[in-house]
Order: C-alpha cells, then structure tokens, then sequence
C-alpha cells in the first residue's frame, strides 16, 4: 500500500486546544497503566481509584471534543478510535487482568474467564450498533470495571463471581438495553443525582479498603439495581 502523504496543517490556537483533548483522552490509557501496576501489586484500592480517574476523563471529553469540533479541526486523528483504544484498557484489560490475578475465581478458572472477558469486551467496543438512537448501550456495556468493583466488594464466593462473569459476558450480545448516564434525556436529572451518590458512595468504599460496611453497600447495590433496572423501563417512554 502506499503511503498516504498527509496535507500541511497550520498550529493555531484552535488546532492546539482540539489537539490537547487528544492529550486529555489519551491519559486515560496512562491511568489504565497507572491501575494495573497498582494491580499487580494488589494494591486494589488504588486500582480502583485510577479507574475512577479514566471514568472521569471518559466522560468529560466528549463534550470538550464536540465543543471544540475536533473532528473538523484536526481530522488527522481519529477521536472515536482513540476513546475506543483507551475504554478498552479501562473498562476491559485492567478489571480482566485484577480479577483473573484476585482470588475472587475459582483458580483454574480465573485466566479462562478473564480472556472471556477480554475477548467479549473487544467485540462489544467494535460493535457499530452498540448504542441506541436514544444512547442506550445495546446488551452489557463491557462495564467490567465497575463488575470488578462490586466483585471485590461483596467478595462472593468464586463459584458465584465466576457465574457472574459468565452472565455479562452473555449479556454483552443480548438485546437488551442499559442506561447510558450522561446522554440520555429520560430521567436525566435524577439519573445525574443518582451517579453523584454512588460516586461519593464508591470513592468511600475505595477509602475504607473496599470494605466499608453494610450500609454503604446496601447503597451501592440498591443504586447498581437502579441503573440496570432503568434501563428496562425504555419500552414504556421509547
């Protein structure tokens, strides 16, 4: 194939802000790496904490990029493909490898499971159709991030975590529809609250070394019922 000979394009201070999301982006794969050295010294709550970081920078650059219409400003870069390579390590490469390194499996089941999570992960990143006109995700959002924090925090017995993982895994190509958090209209502003709660919630379990009592939990699962469970109701207002 022949090299493509890209075209000259003047530094402006427009090209350099739209560039800098590029940068903005991309640091959440350096908090993906940050995370798994944490990881692999089971260092898990500050795994955790770095993944939270990337979640942040994931869903704060959109908006700068729409904002700042990178796509036109700097069309040599493709910002949907580097979201993409990023989400991956974070959402995908780091939990798989934490909980195949944790414990939390049944040993000769852990590698198993986390390629399955890796491998089912990647494809639901390539899927075209992963999300709805409305922005709801079309089957499990490979969310294994947050899975991976309420593994480590209800600390199941590895039989169940490992059903579990199976379970989403399955889900990732089923029909059905989960909230998206940010850029849905339906029941936004209480969906927003929702997310401010069980980020306050999340980062005191992450203080408390994963472990911070019934109440807290209790929270963090009645809010996890209640973002799954949302996403069941699209039918009635869709």
């Amino acid at each position: 194939m022949d090299p493509v000979k890209a075209p000259r394009q003047a530094i402006t201070p427009l090209t350099a802000a739209a560039f800098a999301v590029h940068i903005f982006t991309a640091c959440g794969a350096a908090c993906a790496l940050l995370a798994l050295l944490a990881a692999t010294d089971a260092r898990w709550p500050q795994m955790f904490l770095w993944l939270g970081v990337a979640v942040i920078i994931d869903g704060a650059d959109g908006s700068f990029a729409r904002r700042l219409r990178i796509a036109e400003v700097v069309p040599r870069w493709s910002g949907d493909a580097l979201d993409l390579v990023v989400d991956v390590l974070g959402y995908v490469f780091v939990p798989a490898y934490a909980l195949a390194a944790s414990g939390l499996l049944p040993a000769f089941l852990a590698v198993p499971l986390g390629v399955l999570i890796v491998i089912t992960g990647s494809l639901y990143f390539a899927d075209r159709w992963m999300k709805t006109s409305d922005y709801y995700f079309r089957g499990f959002p490979a969310l294994w991030n947050v899975a991976a924090f309420y593994l480590f925090l209800l600390k199941l017995s590895p039989w169940i975590s490992a059903l579990l993982v199976v379970a989403l895994s399955a889900l990732t190509f089923v029909p059905i529809h989960f909230i998206h958090p940010v850029r849905i209209a339906h029941f936004r502003a209480l969906t927003i609250a929702m997310i401010v709660l069980w980020a306050i919630s999340a980062l005191f379990a992450v203080l408390e070394n994963l472990d911070p009592g019934p109440w807290t939990t209790g929270a963090l699962c009645v809010l996890a019922v209640y973002f799954v469970g949302i996403g069941f109701l699209r039918r009635r207002h869709s």
